[in-house]
């Protein structure tokens, strides 16, 4: 008799996103300026990365800066700025070692001439190989912004009889769009919120979500592989990964 754990399909998340939330919240806990929070979670970041190659993962992104977070302090975002140069610097060399592939998108001329430079150089350096594993990192990014832009993009090309109404698809708009990722299996979320935060809104349509009740510097790679394994065995529905909430 055929064992029927066995006959079980598992799911196999080989793309996975991450908005990266409580930064801000876990430096006031731990009574540290937030610059000390965002650089800290630099260092999960690498974690995370080091993880992902060692499971498989085929894609990995990152939500690292959102449209919305321009509204914060300007010392905050100086200090970010400074810090996306800084782990540039720093990384680049190992995701070389892992064979990672970086690329940035979203609104990051915004950034400004020197850490745009910056970036430019981080994906060339990383794109002379086959990449183990694809690190999508977003800047400056927006979901609906991004469907508006994609949205103008593919209207002008309709307005100069470059294509039909009939040729718009599914695929046309993921082609449009600022995003280089397609479907994703798996979204985490740290922090303890249970919302989207206009990330990646047409991406997601089918995708697994799992809300972590951690702050992003006190995310492990065992945090991490709890959620891939309940990704493996979840029918599709929403995941829950309760752990200790960062407010109690």
């Amino acid at each position: 008799m055929a064992n029927s754990s066995k006959d079980k399909q598992k799911n196999i998340a080989k793309h996975i996103a991450i908005i990266m939330d409580g930064n801000g919240r876990w430096a006031i806990s731990n009574s540290l300026n937030i610059s000390k929070g965002h650089s800290k979670g630099v260092e999960i970041v690498r974690d995370i990365v080091e993880e992902s190659v060692k499971q498989n993962i085929s894609s990995l992104t990152l939500y690292a800066f959102s449209s919305e977070n321009w509204s914060r302090p300007k010392p905050e975002i100086d200090a970010i700025k400074k810090l996306v140069v800084k782990a540039i610097n720093e990384q680049v060399p190992d995701l070389k070692k892992q064979k990672v592939k970086l690329k940035f998108f979203g609104e990051i001329e915004d950034f400004g001439s020197k850490i745009l430079s910056k970036i430019e150089e981080a994906e060339a350096a990383t794109n002379e190989y086959e990449p183990v594993l694809n690190l999508n990192v977003a800047l400056g990014y927006g979901g609906r912004q991004d469907i508006v832009n994609l949205t103008k993009k593919i209207s002008s090309k309709v307005n100069d009889g470059q294509i039909t109404l009939e040729q718009i698809d599914e695929k046309m708009i993921s082609e449009f769009s600022s995003s280089p990722v397609e479907d994703i299996d798996l979204l985490i979320r740290t922090g303890g919120d249970r919302r989207i935060s206009n990330f990646l809104l047409y991406q997601i349509a089918y995708t697994e979500i799992s809300f972590v009740n951690k702050y992003w510097p006190d995310f492990t790679k065992e945090d991490f592989v709890k959620c891939i394994d309940n990704f493996k065995t979840v029918s599709r529905s929403c995941l829950l990964y309760t752990s200790p909430s960062p407010r109690d």
